[in-house]
């Protein structure tokens, strides 16, 4: 089982960022996953790699509800590490990036989950309702919802950079 979940770490790493939109805070959800997968025998019938997104996720849910216990008013952490890079290249991606991670951040959770489980991970529908335990058309429809609020986000600095 060791090997398969080595395996899944870069797909997990990814889902934990899309859950937590902060490198650091990805890499300590991940680091708690890992240790909850290792600690625990897998069910029999469970598929790894549902399971492990499943167990990812419910560890972000518990994540989430001890720090509205004990929230204090944190911002999110910028993700440069303060390097100055020219380039117009590297400056229109760094700001694409944001625009996107903006978009996604505004997104309710359960459609965050989806685009993050489908778009990014590549998962079919069918696991990604396994993962979630929803139906498979629930994911069909918060997935759409979501696309179609990225889009409406995303839509309005295209209309402007061609005002100008």
């Amino acid at each position: 089982m060791q090997q398969e979940l080595t395996e899944l770490l870069p797909g997990l790493r990814r889902f934990a960022y899309s859950l937590t939109g902060s490198m650091p805070d990805a890499d300590d959800l991940l680091q708690s996953t890992a240790e909850r997968l290792l600690a625990r025998d897998r069910p029999d019938d469970a598929d790894l790699t549902k399971w492990a997104f499943r167990v990812c996720r419910n560890v972000w849910i518990d994540e989430c509800r001890a720090r509205k216990v004990r929230r204090e008013a944190a911002e999110k952490p910028e993700l440069s590490d303060g390097q100055v890079v020219n380039g117009e290249h590297h400056t229109t991606q760094q700001i694409e990036w944001s625009r996107v991670d903006a978009a996604m951040a505004e997104l309710p959770q359960d459609q965050r989950q989806i685009i993050s489980l489908v778009a990014i991970q590549g998962l079919p529908y069918k696991a990604v309702a396994d993962i979630l335990e929803v139906p498979k058309g629930t994911v069909m429809s918060r997935l759409a919802r979501a696309r179609a609020a990225l889009s409406e986000a995303l839509a309005p600095a295209a209309g402007m950079r061609t005002e100008s």
